[in-house]
């Protein structure tokens, strides 16, 4: 019988969860068309990078010589380079590039927040104060100008260039502290501290699920300042060096110089890096609405919309009988 409950239990709790994620992409789909255009520009990045292989019509660095500077046609959709190279199958390469990048930097961005944000949120006092003039510190200089600083010590390279932008989320810990300064007072933490718990114990277990809705958030919105970050840098010639293809640096070289003979190896990275940018940022903002724990039938409160139209019913129910 033991048994029978807690197979129960387990399958409710999946079907819990299912429900939740079913209700997001539900309320994403009604409420946020911007935001599920964004959702499907991240799909088609994601397939790209990683089917680029198959995708790709030609090598990654395939040059074909009796084909230099070829506009767009039937053979090359998207125009070849003044090296023959393909332009799509660069641009599909590319995105590899930019989702491994946004990715990774993203969530070591995201981690450093989460660690400086629940620290000095809990403990507050002098630590709160000394880690918080140096966050102070940190953000009065321009983003570009640290990360220009960065890679000349750190050196060229895809893992050098995302340590560099990973650490631009010392920023971000404020928008953890402050809900976290809200939560360190609440009854559960208190009872926690009553019976010995510990310190992380305290952060990781009872405070750190309360803050989980301003972390997704803080994340989705930064990948595309992260992404826009490394096509600065490898623009200006200091992010991932050839022969990998880097979209910021198809944009710059030889592409600055063919500007007017052959647009399209201008046109095209930079309208790939547009795309994208906007893709993620619309649906960022629709994560964001949703994940609001402000707004009744939100998701970050763990409720769906049927949740939220009984609550209705009710408080119509209620305002009746009065």
């Amino acid at each position: 019988m033991a048994e029978t409950t807690g197979g129960t239990g387990a399958t409710l709790e999946r079907e819990k969860k299912r429900n939740v994620f079913s209700d997001f992409f539900i309320r994403l789909i009604k409420e946020k068309p911007l935001g599920t255009a964004g959702a499907a520009i991240v799909l088609v990045l994601v397939i790209l990078a990683i089917f680029a292989d198959i995708l790709a019509p030609y090598g990654m660095n395939e040059p074909f010589p009796l084909d230099r500077l070829t506009a767009p046609g039937t053979k090359y959709l998207l125009g070849t380079d003044n090296i023959g190279r393909d332009l799509l199958t660069r641009i599909i390469y590319g995105a590899r590039i930019t989702l491994v990048v946004g990715l990774c930097a993203t969530t070591l961005a995201t981690v450093i927040s989460l660690v400086i944000g629940l620290s000095t949120g809990y403990i507050g006092g002098k630590f709160d104060l000394i880690v918080q003039r140096f966050v102070d510190a940190w953000m009065c200089f321009p983003g570009l100008v640290i990360l220009i600083l960065l890679v000349s010590v750190l050196g060229a390279g895809l893992w050098q260039m995302i340590l560099a932008l990973s650490l631009m989320g010392i920023g971000g810990s404020r928008s953890i502290r402050g809900p976290v300064m809200a939560v360190r007072n609440e009854a559960y933490i208190q009872a926690a501290l009553s019976v010995g718990a510990s310190t992380w114990r305290i952060i990781l277990r009872h405070i750190l699920p309360n803050v989980m809705a301003p972390t997704i958030i803080l994340f989705t919105t930064r990948i595309p300042g992260i992404i826009l970050s490394e096509a600065s840098l490898s623009f200006l010639g200091l992010g991932i060096p050839p022969p990998d293809p880097s979209w910021g640096r198809m944009l710059s070289g030889t592409a600055r110089f063919f500007m007017i003979k052959a647009p399209w190896m201008a046109i095209w990275p930079g309208l790939a890096i547009s795309v994208v940018v906007y893709g993620i940022n619309v649906f960022g903002d629709a994560i964001r609405d949703l994940l609001d724990p402000r707004m009744r039938g939100g998701v970050g409160r763990y409720s769906g919309g049927k949740a939220a139209k009984k609550r209705a019913e009710v408080l119509e129910r209620a305002a009746s009988s009065e």
